[in-house]
């Protein structure tokens, strides 16, 4: 185990440099140049370029990448050229916001979409069976965006229920931080819910023809023992790799959700940063994004490992023998 958390670790920094490089590029291709955006349409040529060159933006494009990789190897993300201050700061105010708002999401997708798949499986072929298949398609196909909007649409302007935008403060009570964190919560969680209730009816589908299903069964064992007990023990392996999945998507896909409901978290960092052309914010949040993915997926890959000790790692494949 430890000489393959070892590879796996050695293997993150490849991947973590080929998503820097890509980002860097990316960003440099952004239409509009960051220092007239800065000072505004009212400034001159030559505080444009002035101000380009304190940038080091008028350095060719491979001196400003070995720039950009010694200052990540010396721990420094840089300063934001909008916010006008260190990128590190911004990460610490604004991630924990978005963890708020991916952990929110994920319990409700897990307490909603693992049950519904166990009672489709539990009741194939059934109308209930067709109906959760047929809802989790829909929600797997429905735009994010356009979710936001409804909800907002009907919860916030016509009902007046929950807060349209914002997150909230702890200052104002618990009620009303949850009121808002229900609306974007509830949308983050959509694709996930479904996912979790598809890939739970699949799993527990192969799992309940097993011989000792049908055994456990013939003892007279009630159905809800069987299938809570027996079946789903070993239906949750791979459910445990789709949740790291999710995990991942949920921390990275939160751009939209937080953008509809200017929840302040790291997705509403990086649309404010495009906008602005702070390229320096891009290339740093997106790469911290891509860490946090790899490192939740060599999580996974632990605790599927304790769940199921039968895996064995093989450090050469980096996969299972």
């Amino acid at each position: 185990m430890g000489k393959y958390i070892f590879s796996r670790l050695i293997n993150m920094i490849p991947t973590l440099f080929i998503v820097a490089i890509i980002v860097f590029l990316i960003t440099r291709m952004i239409p509009g140049d960051p220092a007239s955006v800065m000072l505004g349409p009212q400034a001159s040529r030559e505080d444009v370029e002035a101000l380009t060159e304190a940038l080091g933006l008028n350095e060719p494009i491979h001196i400003q990448f070995l720039q950009y990789i010694g200052n990540l190897l010396q721990g420094d993300f840089g300063v934001s050229l909008s916010y006008n201050q260190p990128i590190t700061d911004l990460i610490i105010n604004r991630f924990p916001n978005t963890v708020v708002l991916a952990v929110s999401a994920l319990i409700i997708a897990f307490m909603i979409g693992v049950p519904a798949g166990i009672i489709s499986a539990s009741k194939q072929n059934s109308l209930i069976d067709y109906s959760i298949t047929t809802i989790s398609l829909i929600g797997v196909s429905m735009p994010i965006f356009w979710l936001g909007v409804m909800l907002v649409l009907y919860f916030s302007v016509n009902l007046g229920w929950f807060p349209a935008t914002g997150m909230g403060s702890m200052d104002d009570g618990f009620i009303s931080y949850l009121k808002h964190l229900i609306l974007p919560s509830i949308t983050l969680a959509t694709i996930p819910t479904a996912t979790f209730a598809r890939i739970t009816r699949s799993s527990m589908l192969e799992v309940i023809t097993q011989d000792y299903i049908k055994t456990a069964r013939s003892k007279g064992i009630s159905e809800f023992i069987v299938i809570s007990k027996h079946a789903f023990k070993n239906a949750f392996n791979p459910l445990l790799t789709v949740l790291g999945l999710q995990i991942s998507s949920l921390l990275g896909g939160a751009v939209l959700t937080e953008t509809i409901f200017s929840w302040p978290g790291m997705g509403l960092l990086i649309m404010d940063a495009i906008e602005k052309r702070d390229f320096v914010v891009v290339q740093s949040t997106v790469l911290f994004i891509a860490l946090i993915f790899v490192m939740v997926n060599l999580v996974v890959d632990i605790l599927y490992k304790v769940v199921n000790p039968k895996i064995s790692y093989s450090t050469n494949k980096g996969g299972t023998k």
